[in-house]
């Protein structure tokens, strides 16, 4: 039995509660990079996806967005999707046997791909996780509710878990929106100028140094004089010296990292 889809494709959309015509299906993209969202709320999507540089993009058809809502997969006549946890505890566990059925007919029509689990004891994300999820054909990415899912589903599958902070949400839609709008903002012609993720924070591995724009002055404020020198010599090295300066200060784990990257290529 062929389950419905909803494809985010062509058109740009806000957030809504209300179906609107854009997550009617719509026909696959070949060779375009394709993000597949199991949600039981997929209503939520595309969300901030659908605004801005990524919504255009989706509208233009350099990525494409599916969602498949997991009620479909569920059991019995009220679709169930989860069940009070082995071993006794509080909550609802999400059901190997739903998530099996939704992940094998999204890994039909696509293929090998990457499948990922959004967790808050995942793996955290990276930029440099997400440009290698950018250079792939897109990830199936699973958005867990109530205590999480069965283990098994991750270990049959190989799922990936990644998490996106230290903290926990209600479940994993915001989470698969954040770590899909930092993949997509990296693929070649959404963001227009490929030259403006190059000095973005973590890129290098350090964060990303002041920026200013005009008014020259506000509030007694003035644009730091070697900007507007015309040197792009020493403006280079004014902004890799605040770069370094704000990493020793705010994130000094980063420079450690650094640190041990440049012993292993020596």
């Amino acid at each position: 039995m062929t389950q419905p889809t909803k494809s985010h494709g062509r058109k740009s959309i806000r957030a809504s509660l209300k179906p609107r015509s854009l997550m009617t299906e719509k026909p696959d993209l070949a060779g375009i990079w394709r993000a597949d969202v199991l949600t039981l709320f997929p209503e939520t999507f595309p969300g901030v996806l659908g605004a801005s540089l990524t919504g255009k993009a989706l509208k233009d058809g350099l990525w494409q967005l599916h969602t498949h809502d997991l009620r479909t997969f569920g059991e019995g006549k009220h679709r169930k999707v989860d069940d009070t946890p082995a071993g006794g505890g509080a909550g609802l566990v999400m059901r190997p046997d739903v998530l099996g059925r939704a992940i094998s007919h999204v890994l039909a029509r696509r293929g090998p791909c990457p499948i990922i689990y959004m967790s808050p004891r995942g793996k955290p994300l990276t930029q440099s996780r997400a440009a290698d999820l950018a250079r792939g054909p897109g990830p199936v990415v699973l958005c867990g509710r109530f205590e999480g899912v069965d283990q098994r589903v991750l270990d049959h599958f190989d799922i990936e878990e990644i998490s996106i902070g230290d903290y926990v949400l209600t479940g994993g839609e915001l989470a698969a929106q954040v770590m899909i709008d930092a993949t997509v903002r990296l693929i070649p012609g959404v963001l227009g100028n490929e030259a403006s993720t190059e000095d973005e924070s973590f890129s290098n591995g350090l964060l990303e140094h002041p920026q200013y724009t005009r008014p020259a002055i506000w509030e007694g404020r003035e644009i730091p004089e070697v900007l507007t020198s015309g040197d792009h010599g020493k403006v280079e090295d004014w902004r890799r010296e605040q770069s370094e300066a704000l990493t020793r200060e705010r994130r000094p784990d980063l420079l450690s990292k650094e640190d041990e990257s440049d012993a292993n290529i020596s």
